[in-house]
Formats: structure tokens, sequence, C-alpha cells
């Protein structure tokens, strides 16, 4: 008989997010007449930009014509869209890419647990609480932990807690670590590094020999200028960290797939009898036997985010989302709860009532006022007593909900 990766029994219950799809469900079934509003999973509901669609369009024409067809592309991802990507995420930031240092992808989640692939079982690795579940997940799954505690804590994770007395920027490890997990704007609290914070964090790894796996997903929603919106931004990153972006909240590509992760050619990491191995033809490699590259209409749809229209009009959509997030905030802030992201992020995080346990919040959320959120314990033990809200909704729903919170 066949075995099975018995690292994948030590997870301690579902996923997060098909837990609250289930909940719902549930609870649409017994009430169909409910008109439930979502704000939990960070799914956009605004559509793609008309410069998207356009691009889309014409690589859809041009593969039902024999001339323009395209098969399998570059494993890395087509040399148009990598071009624009350095020239407009980094180069205008005053950070010089190469090339061979960006790989396209189908997504910044897939790519923030693939990476560890080509990282040993033996490091130990260091991941802020609360936190997006695949960072975690994705080490029980590969082997690098031990059994989760009472608290749902996995041994072997270095848990480095962000809580509202640290304004939820997680302090320098103490201990030893190899690898550190930092996502900024954050997911699910919304908070955001400064330079200062994040050079703390490079010096720290420079030191330590750590890489920095570096979530930057939610960069597009900066509208402070004093706030980094890459590592690289910071002077010797390159020697030390790994970024994902994505395009899904950038430019609405949570059904589309379009995504890219930078891996600096002078990153190095510890080889057989401690010398020194480059990681990015590691990447590469893991990257071109387990990937046929995303497809050429999302790549070239993704290319379009980068003209001055779709620049435009992404510009537009997500002016459309920071202002839920203001609205959000601020009618939570006047309820009396303590508020926390939604200024540089599209996210909200709340203390939720009487000190409820977050499951509990979300229960009464969705019996009282027909909305769904996200429990904070879903995102580590540390966000036990918070909730997350999204702000990618429409805005007639973001303000009805606004209005029956009142009343829960």
């Amino acid at each position: 008989m066949a075995t099975i990766n018995e690292h994948f029994l030590k997870l301690r219950a579902g996923y997060l997010f098909p837990e609250v799809s289930r909940r719902v469900r549930a609870y649409q079934e017994k009430n169909p007449k409910a008109k439930i509003i979502s704000l939990g999973i960070g799914d956009v509901t605004q559509p793609l930009p008309p410069a998207i669609i356009k691009a889309m369009k014409k690589a859809v024409d041009e593969m039902g014509n024999k001339a323009t067809f395209h098969g399998y592309g570059p494993e890395r991802g087509y040399d148009f869209l990598i071009d624009a990507i350095i020239e407009n995420d980094y180069k205008s930031r005053g950070v010089d890419l190469d090339r061979s240092e960006v790989f396209v992808s189908d997504g910044a989640k897939c790519d923030t647990g693939n990476i560890l692939d080509i990282f040993g079982l033996d490091n130990v690795v260091a991941i802020t609480d609360p936190s997006y579940p695949v960072y975690v997940d994705s080490n029980v799954m590969a082997g690098r932990t031990g059994e989760a505690n009472t608290k749902g804590q996995y041994k072997k994770i270095v848990y480095m807690p962000c809580t509202a007395e640290n304004g939820f920027i997680p302090a320098l490890p103490k201990s030893h670590v190899d690898i550190v997990f930092l996502c900024f704007p954050n997911n699910p609290t919304g908070a955001v590094a400064t330079k200062k914070i994040l050079s703390k964090w490079v010096d720290f790894a420079y030191k330590r020999q750590a890489i920095l796996l570096f979530d930057a997903a939610y960069e597009a929603f900066i509208t402070d200028p004093k706030i980094p919106h890459s590592i690289y931004e910071i002077e010797g990153a390159k020697d030390v960290a790994i970024e994902f972006r994505s395009f899904s909240k950038t430019a609405g590509f949570t059904g589309v797939r379009c995504a890219f992760t930078v891996v600096p050619k002078q990153l190095k990491a510890k080889g057989p009898r401690g010398k020194a191995v480059k990681v990015n033809p590691l990447w590469s490699r893991r990257h071109s036997t387990k990937f046929n590259g995303a497809s050429y209409i999302s790549q070239a749809s993704a290319a379009a985010v980068y003209t001055d229209e779709g620049k435009e009009q992404c510009r537009k959509i997500i002016k459309i989302y920071m202002r839920n997030a203001n609205l959000i905030h601020s009618s939570l802030a006047r309820l009396g709860y303590q508020v926390y992201g939604g200024k540089n992020a599209p996210y909200i995080w709340l203390k939720t009532l009487s000190n409820m346990s977050s499951w509990n919040f979300f229960d009464r959320l969705l019996q009282n006022a027909n909305v769904v959120g996200t429990p904070g314990e879903g995102f580590g033990p540390a966000g036990q007593g918070y909730f997350r809200l999204t702000a990618f909704a429409t805005p007639e729903n973001v303000k009805e909900a606004m209005g029956r919170f009142a009343g829960i």
C-alpha cells in the first residue's frame, strides 16, 4: 500500500478560508433569504480595467491565428512582461535588476510556498504571528516542523508575536533563525513597515546570514510616500532577500492568475560542507522543472498594467478599495472598536467585542448582521480575540455592512 506524507497529518484543521465558506454555506442553507455581505476572503469585486481587457482580447485573437499563436512560453516569463516589471516596479524606485532575477508565475501564494523546495529541512524558520496561513502550513507539509501544541504553534518554528503593544511589527528574533517570512503591507493586520524598520531586518539578516522572504503583494495600496514599496529599496537587501509580488489585488487578477518573484543573483545560502551556493540558479531549476510558465494571455494582460492607461485605471480601482477601507475603519472606530490597518493596506484588523473569541465573534456577526469576516485566530494564536475585514467589496455593500455592525 502506498504511504502518505505524514507531515500533512500534523495540520491541526482545515485551511482557514474553506472553513469560513463551510460555516457561511451552513448558515445560508438554514436561512435562504438572508442577504449575506462578505468582507472576509480577500477576493476583488471590481471588474478588470479596460486597458487590460483590450490587451487580453488582443492576446486571445493572437492565439486564434496561426501566425501569432503561442505554445509553451519561457518558464521564467516573457521578456516583454519582465522588462515592464523591471522598468516600472524597480528602476523607477532606484533598484537595478537583471531579467534573470525576475520569475513570472501564476500566483504569489504558490511562490511563497514553493520557494521552500530549494531550502533544507534543517532550516529554522521565523514567522510572524498572526500571519498568512500559507507560510506556516507549507513548512508543516514539507516536514520542517514538529507537532503543534495546544495553542496551535508548531515546534521548530520561531513565532514572532505582532500585537497592539508593538504596533503589529515583530521584534527581531533573539534565537537562531535561518529564514524569516515578512509581509508588508501586512495581511492580516494592515500594518506597514518604514524604511527604518526594514533596514533593521536587512541588517539582522546580513549579520545572521539569514534570508528574508518578503511578501509585497499589497504594495500598490501604499499611499504614504515615506513607506517603501520594495525590500530592495533598502541598501544591501539584494544580498539577503527574495521578494514576492502579485497582480491579483493590484489589477484584479484573482481570476486571471499572474505574479512574479525576484531572486537576486548575489543572494547565497549554505550548501554542502558549508560552501556558499547561489540561490537564483536553484530557483530557476525548480521553476523550470515543476512549472511550464504562466499563460501568454495572462502575461500579455499583465503587461497592460504598466501602460499609461493601465496605470491610471488600476489606480482608480485601488482608490475605490481604499475608500472602502477608510469607511470601515472610521465606522468601526465610531462604534467603539479598537481598529488597526486600513491606511496603507486593504485590510482592517479589529479587536472583538468583550474579549470574545474570534470564531464566536464570527458566528455572532454572521447570525446577527449577516456579515462575514475572517477570525483572527485563523492567522495564528496571537490573532485570538481579533478579526479581519477586507476592503475588497463594492462600496454599496461596505456601506450597508457598516450599518449592520451597529446592531450586533
